[in-house]
């Protein structure tokens, strides 16, 4: 990382270096849709997740930056990670990352989609497979880093991003990877351009557990049930008995709390009402479910699937101990871990978000609020690494399904947002 120790002088030559930055993002912001359009046609839908082609793609258009330097950095065979390095004036300055995967969803139902999965302009809205999650934040990281290189003379340190593959398989050979292996992919902040919006910027997302749970018993003919031992009732019983861990006490940090409190309005109307009381409390669902052989045979084996959220205020090791406590008196059960993740989170007050924050109200004209987030992305893998991290990026409409689409407004905004960010970030130390 960086020497973040080092000084950059704000004066009125870097003061007329970002009035110019910010008269010509408006400027061209048009062409930001234009870019994501094209990474759109170009297939990385998961199953398989081959990110090659898109790597390839990305590589040619940062050949026309100037100062844009790339690292290629493959891990499976179908994996292709790149890190982009754009230096500043003064290289002993801040680093700023911005982290976005090249991975898909698959096309599901292409006769559902109005539109051309492999993108399409109309009505204001650009549509296509993967532009919300998350091509289009893709697009606006580099139209951000070609307008940056412009004024590379006016601020410091260096601008990062790492597009990634494996994302949608949990980020072990993308993200986690260049975070292990590859020192410039570490920072002093980061920016995952993820889906979600450019009016609710999320600090922090809740753990996980993914679990699988196994009962057995004794197989005997339906007619005589004095002979078996029913191994599917006994996996009822179980799941029925698990979910008193949504009633789990959570002590969450008071700022975090208020966070949530405070954008509920704003963030309920995007995302849905009842996500201020997901986001403060642990949820529990099953999401497979198999037993049995024959309709006339009593189940001599059953097994699910459970997805666990832990909010801030819990982690993974008190939750799997309520679990194993909750399943202690049904007796011959077995529980496998499967997947976990801590819950994770930056101050909301950082630097890196309260200087996001001006800038989508200055290029927005109305100010975002911040909260956590519900899902997982790899921002969860940046802040374990004990680097403060913020998610911004597009509004998702109808993603991982028929005609998924993005605004296209929002779209060249949130290009503008990314530099200006950027450019303050790093200018002010």
């Amino acid at each position: 990382m960086t020497n973040n120790t080092a000084t950059f002088r704000t004066d009125d030559r870097s003061l007329s270096a970002r009035a110019s930055l910010a008269s010509t993002l408006e400027n061209q912001s048009y062409r930001v849709p234009e870019m994501a359009r094209g990474l759109v046609g170009v297939p990385s839908h998961y199953p398989p997740g081959n990110t090659h082609a898109m790597a390839r793609a990305i590589e040619a258009i940062a050949r026309d930056i100037p100062g844009l330097e790339v690292e290629r950095h493959d891990t499976l065979p179908h994996v292709a990670n790149l890190v982009l390095r754009l230096r500043g004036a003064v290289s002993s300055g801040r680093r700023l990352v911005f982290n976005g995967h090249m991975d898909t969803f698959p096309l599901v139902n292409r006769a559902d989609w109005t539109a051309d999965p492999s993108g399409e302009m109309r009505d204001g809205k650009l549509y296509g497979l993967g532009v919300s999650d998350m091509k289009g934040g893709i697009a606006a990281i580099l139209f951000a880093m070609a307008q940056l290189s412009g004024v590379r003379d006016a601020f410091a340190g260096e601008v990062v991003a790492t597009l990634v593959g494996d994302e949608e398989s949990m980020g072990t050979d993308g993200t986690q990877h260049l975070l292990t292996h590859v020192e410039a992919a570490r920072g002093d902040a980061m920016i995952s351009a993820d889906t979600g919006s450019t009016r609710v910027l999320r600090f922090g997302e809740k753990g996980m557990l993914w679990m699988r749970l196994r009962a057995s018993g004794k197989s005997a003919h339906a007619a005589h049930v004095h002979h078996g031992d029913c191994a599917i009732e006994k996996l009822l019983a179980a799941m029925q008995g698990l979910t008193a861990v949504r009633q789990m006490a959570v002590d969450a940090p008071a700022e975090v709390l208020r966070a949530i409190e405070r954008s509920a309005a704003v963030s309920e109307s995007l995302s849905g009402a009842g996500e201020s009381a997901v986001l403060r409390g642990v949820t529990l669902t099953f999401g497979t479910m198999q037993g049995g052989r024959l309709s006339n045979l009593i189940a001599d084996a059953a097994e699910a699937t459970v997805d666990v959220r832990i909010p801030v205020g819990l982690d993974t090791a008190a939750v799997e101990a309520r679990i194993r406590e909750l399943l202690a008196p049904h007796g011959d059960l077995s529980l496998e871990i499967l997947r976990r993740y801590e819950p994770s989170w930056t101050a909301p007050g950082h630097e890196v978000i309260t200087t996001l924050a001006a800038n989508c109200e200055a290029v927005l004209g109305r100010q975002p609020v911040v909260n956590m987030r519900v899902g997982a992305s790899d921002a969860r893998l940046y802040r374990a690494a004990g680097i403060p991290t913020v998610v911004c990026g597009l509004t998702a409409c109808n993603m991982g399904a028929a005609d998924e689409h993005v605004f296209i407004d929002e779209l060249r905004a949130l290009g503008r947002i990314y530099a200006l960010t950027a450019f303050d970030f790093l200018g002010a130390h």
